[in-house]
């Protein structure tokens, strides 16, 4: 079987049923996937990462469970998580949710499901625990401004971890340090924070059985709402129609086209420290817009 045997036996440990088989499936460029049945008879979904920080799986497992409280989208339901301090092998156990094909009015549902999700405030910038987007770690401490937040949790830390690989040229960190000290009067209106899902491309929309979204793979925290939108349009794999869908539910605050390199910016430097400097000169681009 190609699950790794401690993986294996902290999934048993976890549901009291062991593996009967697993399956390869495609994508996960993070993360090993399988499709798995237990002895038991359930059909899981089953994410895996040998050497993966302990705590990946439970902040992704709570995520999930953060997304579903708001009752708008879609997620998939978790059957267990490694618990580390058990010394699990880390894992995330959940429904399986094969893929369907898109129902009428598909792309709607997106969009104002989305919008739903955001008006689902929880309250503040930031979340009660730290997590992970890709393997990198995310921290959530509250910020008392979206700018603020967006500053000292988000960009800074990636700034700082480029930086320190020797991803960045002395003249770009100078132009970061400079939009930086800008933040207050480019991240547009004051707005209540936003429930998001933090990581929201393409591939981390599935279509499930019924031909419904279904979001997966979160990275979470209250932050302002444009940065899920900004991330949709960064890679594409959106139509047109759910944006427009989603203003229908909820408005945009006013500037919100010049705002989309901004709000770019942190998935880029995000991409820049997993897969190298290709990336690069999207976060040259993003910051010229606004010196």
């Amino acid at each position: 079987m190609n699950v790794p045997v401690d993986v294996r036996e902290a999934v048993r440990r976890a549901t009291g049923s062991d593996l009967s088989s697993a399956e390869p499936v495609g994508g996960g460029d993070i993360n090993e996937v399988r499709r798995v049945v237990l002895t038991d008879g359930q059909r899981c979904f089953l994410k895996f990462h040998p050497g993966a920080d302990p705590e990946m799986f439970p902040a992704e497992a709570a995520g999930l469970t953060w997304l579903g409280e708001a009752a708008q989208l879609r997620v998939p339901e978790v059957v267990a998580v490694a618990d580390p301090s058990r010394g699990d092998a880390p894992f995330l156990l959940m429904e399986l949710l094969e893929s369907g094909a898109r129902r009428q009015g598909f792309d709607q549902e997106v969009g104002t499901g989305l919008a739903a999700l955001h008006r689902a405030s929880p309250g503040g910038f930031g979340w009660d625990r730290d997590n992970f987007i890709g393997s990198l770690p995310q921290g959530n401490a509250a910020r008392p401004s979206w700018p603020a937040f967006y500053r000292e949790q988000r960009l800074l830390p990636q700034i700082t971890r480029a930086r320190s690989q020797g991803l960045l040229s002395d003249r770009l960190v100078s132009d970061l340090d400079r939009l930086l000290d800008r933040l207050d009067e480019v991240c547009g209106p004051a707005e209540p924070a936003a429930r998001l899902h933090g990581d929201l491309w393409g591939g981390n929309l599935h279509v499930g059985p019924d031909g419904g979204p279904v979001h997966i793979d979160p990275a979470v925290y209250g932050g302002h709402r444009e940065v899920d939108l900004a991330m949709m349009r960064l890679f594409g794999g959106f139509s047109e129609r759910v944006f427009e869908s989603y203003a229908e539910a909820w408005p945009l605050a006013p500037g919100w086209k010049e705002r989309i390199d901004l709000y770019q910016l942190y998935p880029l430097l995000v991409h820049v420290n997993l897969f190298g400097g290709s990336y690069v000169p999207g976060v040259t681009r993003a910051v010229e817009a606004y010196l």
